[in-house]
């Protein structure tokens, strides 16, 4: 199993990180050790003073694929969630500013935590639904679908002429501006349409 990540998905968010708008998709990959499931915690690394939430719709992949067409790409994933994608802000600016690769601040251990699936035939349009993130009980970060600049269909046409997608593999699909830092002790709720799927404490 390995989780894709998109990067630069939603135009607000590319503005508040002082990047361009990317005129195709970006994506990077995080290894399996980065998993969080059924709302275990997440442990502040001690590498990190400035850990960052980014909360992402997550895609199920639902069968292999490799080269798949956009027209046919809706029929490789068949769940959805919610998760965040965790970033250790501080060291990916060291590493950009390096011209370095910046895994060590996006792919470490615990840096991707997701919520439970839930079937894609629950939403009418999976390219208009609104998710959310909580943070003790206030709401700090929203987005819709709608406002992706690559859709979930066309993200899987993309990342697959490059690797192949196996069943099991988790799409993160990007995430709307509104990022910020998180604290030990924070508790964080994640939500779509309005229905609670994810939650997990920082410690």
């Amino acid at each position: 199993m390995k989780i894709i990540c998109i990067g630069r998905n939603y135009s607000e968010h590319a503005k508040e990180m002082k990047a361009e708008t990317p005129s195709e998709p970006v994506f990077f990959m995080k290894p399996e050790t980065a998993l969080i499931k059924n709302g275990a915690p997440f442990y502040y690394p001690q590498f990190s003073k400035e850990v960052h939430y980014e909360t992402e719709i997550v895609l199920r992949i639902s069968k292999n694929g490799k080269n798949i067409e956009k027209k046919f790409a809706h029929s490789y994933y068949n769940e959805v969630t919610v998760g965040i994608d965790f970033t250790a802000r501080d060291l990916q600016a060291q590493c950009k500013t390096k011209g370095l690769p910046w895994e060590m601040a996006k792919a470490f251990d615990g840096s991707a935590p997701i919520g439970g699936m839930v079937t894609v035939a629950r939403y009418k349009n999976l390219q208009n639904i609104e998710f959310r993130l909580d943070i003790n009980g206030k709401t700090v970060q929203q987005g819709n679908t709608k406002d992706m600049i690559f859709t979930c269909d066309t993200l899987i046409e993309y990342v697959s002429k490059f690797v192949t997608l196996k069943t099991g593999d988790l799409l993160f699909t990007g995430t709307p501006a509104g990022v910020g830092a998180v604290s030990i002790g924070d508790k964080l709720e994640g939500y779509i349409e309005g229905v609670k799927l994810f939650e997990c404490e920082i410690k």
